[in-house]
């Protein structure tokens, strides 16, 4: 439980069933590393909420501290990321590493199954029969699926696209069939203290009131560095780091006549490239090269993905937007590339992509290079 309201109607719907049911809420930051005290932190008051959730549902509920496995194997590979100059998605790998990883690993059984509040789908499938299973197929055990839930304007299946299979087939997703103005109708209905509570939003590490570039300044030494127009090559600003731009991004460069968006990063030249205009032809690629691949069914690619024709699917490369159709080549065991049907704008390198078959995500992997 996270102190929101997704957590508490989730742990609402199942108290109201046979379960036997334990709360664990999870402290993933430590802000002693920042500012060497707790005073006046975040966590302390998702965790008062979930205590009283859980004491009005009767629940025992628990805190555990992953923050040093989220330093390690979140927020450190993070940061060499941005100092590289790419954009990570540190909420995909968070899902990954810690909330369906280590916090697995602290489940008191192993017949312990782990419900959150996502916004998602599970289904349970056999793979595809072919002729060398076919008389046995029905003897093959059944694995499960992720799935896009009813509410499309919430679906966080983008986020769980790295979740291994084995954590996955101990998870549950009760929020599935529900829309959220539901699930906030419920929370009310049921009289839930944190019926009213706002939405989070943002990198959970870095919160909602203060801005990025300031928080990540902290741990990377600002490296300062031109902004080049890259239609004349001419110098129009500076910058203080390519990691506070992403492709795409309005680079708000003061007295230009029009908007100049990020084009392109020259990480050995430290140099930012901007367009004006955000429909200018150099914002789009036509295909993209995708490594670090992991299929959710790992072992077991789907069917003419390795084929010459590659595999017709959609992809999505960023949370807030509709998949788009595309066709995915198998490179290597851990490299795909995705050639979109029409070229697509604003597809950034660190980035996590992710492929879906209809509503069924097959897996995911972090952008290498695009190509326009």
């Amino acid at each position: 439980m996270s102190g929101g309201v997704d957590s508490s109607v989730t742990a609402k719907l199942l108290a109201d069933q046979d379960y036997d049911l334990s709360a664990v809420f999870m402290r993933n930051w430590d802000t002693r590393d920042e500012s060497g005290t707790d005073s006046g932190c975040e966590w302390k008051k998702d965790w008062e909420d979930v205590q009283r959730v859980c004491r009005m549902l009767r629940i025992p509920c628990t805190m555990v501290d992953l923050s040093r496995e989220y330093w390690n194997r979140v927020f450190q590979p993070a940061l060499e990321m941005w100092e590289s100059g790419v954009t990570p998605n540190p909420d995909v790998w968070c899902n990954r590493e810690v909330k369906f990883g280590a916090l697995m690993d602290h489940l008191t059984s192993k017949e312990a199954w782990l419900a959150t509040g996502h916004y998602a789908h599970k289904t349970w499938a056999r793979p595809p029969a072919t002729l060398s299973n076919l008389f046995a197929h029905h003897r093959i055990p059944l694995r499960p699926q992720l799935r896009r839930p009813a509410d499309r304007t919430k679906d966080q299946t983008y986020y769980l696209a790295a979740v291994p299979e084995a954590s996955l087939a101990r998870s549950l997703f009760p929020l599935a069939p529900y829309k959220k103005s539901e699930v906030r109708e419920m929370a009310q209905k049921w009289e839930l203290p944190t019926a009213s509570r706002e939405e989070s939003m943002g990198i959970c590490f870095v919160g909602e009131k203060r801005r990025f570039d300031s928080f990540i300044s902290q741990y990377i030494t600002p490296k300062p560095g031109p902004i080049l127009d890259l239609t004349n090559g001419h110098t129009v600003g500076q910058h203080q780091g390519l990691y506070t731009f992403t492709i795409g991004q309005n680079a708000r460069v003061k007295g230009m006549t029009e908007k100049m968006f990020v084009a392109r990063k020259d990480i050995q030249e430290n140099a930012l490239y901007v367009v004006p205009g955000s429909t200018h032809p150099a914002l789009f690629s036509a295909s993209m090269i995708v490594t670090k691949w992991k299929w959710i069914w790992a072992g077991t690619p789907p069917p003419l993905v390795d084929s010459p024709k590659g595999m017709l699917a959609q992809v999505q490369y960023r949370h807030r937007m509709l998949d788009v159709p595309c066709r995915v080549h198998q490179l290597t065991d851990d490299s795909v590339r995705i050639e979109f049907r029409r070229p697509q704008s604003s597809v950034a390198p660190g980035q996590v992509a992710a492929v879906w078959k209809n509503d069924w995500c097959l897996g995911c992997g972090v952008i290498s290079s695009t190509t326009r």
